[in-house]
């Protein structure tokens, strides 16, 4: 299974994304709005960071209130780590494991594609395993 069949199997909703020049109050706003734990930021089409709830948490913790009205790219993750579409969804989640992150980027050549979670991987893999339970208990109750 690979991260391009997941991207199939998600809602073709736009990326929700940020740019270096937002706020922190703006990202807070998005994710809410979205019910989402992290974005891309980008520059143009190329990815320069992840925001994330985990870099709102530190900002306030560094500058209370005042973090609201600092810059994302200030205060993002810049050491983004990505996948292609064509990588498998065991590697990514291998990845995520390793590197304690819950959200990569998909790129394909040098554009963004897709933006997973570990929700959504995790979700798809249940979804597969489920599948394949169903068709064992009909094959076996035809036979």
């Amino acid at each position: 299974m690979t991260i391009a069949a997941i991207l199939k199997s998600k809602h073709a909703a736009a990326i929700a994304s940020l740019h270096s020049d937002s706020t922190v109050a703006d990202a807070v706003a998005l994710l809410a709005e979205k019910w989402i734990g992290a974005a891309p930021v980008l520059d143009g089409a190329r990815v320069v960071g992840i925001f994330s709830e985990r870099d709102v948490i530190h900002c306030l913790r560094a500058d209370g209130a005042a973090a609201l009205q600092r810059r994302i790219g200030d205060v993002m993750t810049t050491e983004v780590k990505s996948i292609g579409p064509n990588e498998s969804a065991i590697g990514a989640l291998s990845l995520m494991t390793q590197r304690r992150i819950r959200h990569l980027p998909v790129i394909d050549g040098e554009a963004l594609v897709g933006f997973v979670s570990i929700g959504d991987l995790v979700k798809y893999r249940i979804d597969r395993i489920e599948a394949d339970a169903a068709a064992m208990r009909e094959y076996i109750q035809s036979a």
